[in-house]
């Protein structure tokens, strides 16, 4: 029986996914009557058809890819499966290595896949068609000894973490349900501006986030108890480690047991070393920060999906030096501020945007202490980009 949820869906395919073979030197060719073109022979009434292999657009039989449940995300389908050969079976991507993926079957034997032309022509906001954390259909082939393979389709998301990259979506992860954003209380300097943006993200997305502050065995905590205790009163799951020390790393290693997982955060801050500390059967490469700067050096150059020894998965991400949000409006960012959100509707104005209106009472909280004032300006400031 047809599985009713698929449908015939006409898509658009990228600009110039076949070209032309242009033939140059045409007025030379002409003038040395090399084209073998007779003037007096051509057909008035013919003309060029956009049909055949350079239409845009086709007929594809799957659905659409629903990763935010008001909005949708536009331009993500997956293809029916019957369209796919008969020895598909079932896979998680484990990590991107540009035209390739690492995919891992219910078995747990890992193949090197590529995708399907179909789905990597068809025109969409993403940067990639294929992320990490994907659980996708692929068709397997043993070539010369090597276990290898066709992605032939990707299966709706739920739990994805993105941001803007050159006007384009670039999804780091898919399919988590929970996101530890991982901070450094020195070397490098902790950034309270990334972690709201990567909160209200996690809260759009429906992922469960956890703050980490790591390496807190260099400096005085004491500064960043008031900024601690602010997330706290949100409801926002704060923990405190140390890999030098193992301070905290049980409590970590109890949140990520079998669960879903992606760590992400600055570059530096010790996001490989806190797996190493968690599970030290992972062996992930680590670095020194940057003595000049106080920067990561970029040690995780990829995303990957790791399975840990103790259940679950966990994905580690490169480091972020800048975190744009993907597809927001000025007018709902603070509904995803926890501690803003309840004073939004004692405004006198429906449209205010809490930064210069009179009777705002955004603005009255913030001077009364009621809400924190970095929290304040990092709105605005976050605001201020979309």
């Amino acid at each position: 029986m047809a599985d009713k949820s698929f449908q015939k869906l006409r898509v658009e395919f990228r600009r110039n996914r076949n070209t032309r073979t242009r033939v140059n030197d045409w007025t030379r060719k002409y003038e040395n009557d090399e084209t073998g073109v007779q003037e007096d022979l051509t057909s008035g009434d013919e003309r060029i058809s956009g049909k055949g292999e350079l239409v845009r657009k086709r007929t594809i039989v799957g659905t659409r890819l629903e990763v935010d449940s008001e909005k949708g995300d536009r331009g993500d389908f997956t293809i029916h499966p019957e369209t796919a050969a008969g020895r598909s079976r079932p896979g998680r991507v484990l990590s991107v290595h540009g035209l390739y993926c690492r995919v891992e079957d219910e078995s747990g034997t890992v193949f090197t896949c590529v995708t399907r032309r179909l789905l990597k022509t068809i025109s969409t906001d993403q940067r990639q068609i294929v992320v990490t954390g994907d659980k996708v259909y692929f068709r397997d082939a043993l070539v010369q000894g090597r276990q290898e393979g066709i992605i032939e389709r990707v299966e709706p998301r739920q739990g994805s973490l993105s941001r803007t990259s050159r006007n384009r979506k670039h999804l780091i992860v898919t399919n988590v349900d929970q996101a530890i954003l991982v901070a450094s209380l020195q070397e490098p300097y902790l950034k309270p501006n990334l972690i709201d943006r990567l909160l209200v993200t996690c809260d759009r997305s429906g992922i469960r986030p956890i703050i980490c502050i790591n390496k807190v065995d260099l400096g005085d905590v004491s500064p960043w108890i008031p900024l601690i205790g602010v997330y706290s009163q949100m409801g926002y799951k704060v923990v405190l480690t140390s890999t030098k020390t193992g301070f905290g790393v049980e409590r970590l290693r109890r949140l990520l047991c079998h669960r879903s997982s992606v760590l992400t955060g600055q570059s530096g801050v010790g996001k490989s070393s806190l797996l190493n500390a968690i599970d030290s059967s992972l062996a992930l490469r680590v670095r020194e920060v940057s003595d000049v700067n106080q920067k990561g050096k970029h040690t995780t150059t990829t995303a990957e999906l790791l399975r840990l020894s103790g259940g679950g998965y966990v994905v580690d991400t490169p480091g972020i030096r800048q975190f744009s949000l993907w597809d927001f409006v000025p007018e709902e960012i603070v509904g995803y501020y926890r501690d803003l959100r309840p004073y939004e509707n004692l405004c006198r104005f429906p449209d205010c945007t809490h930064r210069h209106e009179e009777s705002c009472a955004v603005k009255n909280a913030v001077a009364d202490g009621h809400l924190d004032l970095g929290r304040y300006e990092s709105y605005l400031s976050m605001n201020d980009e979309q």
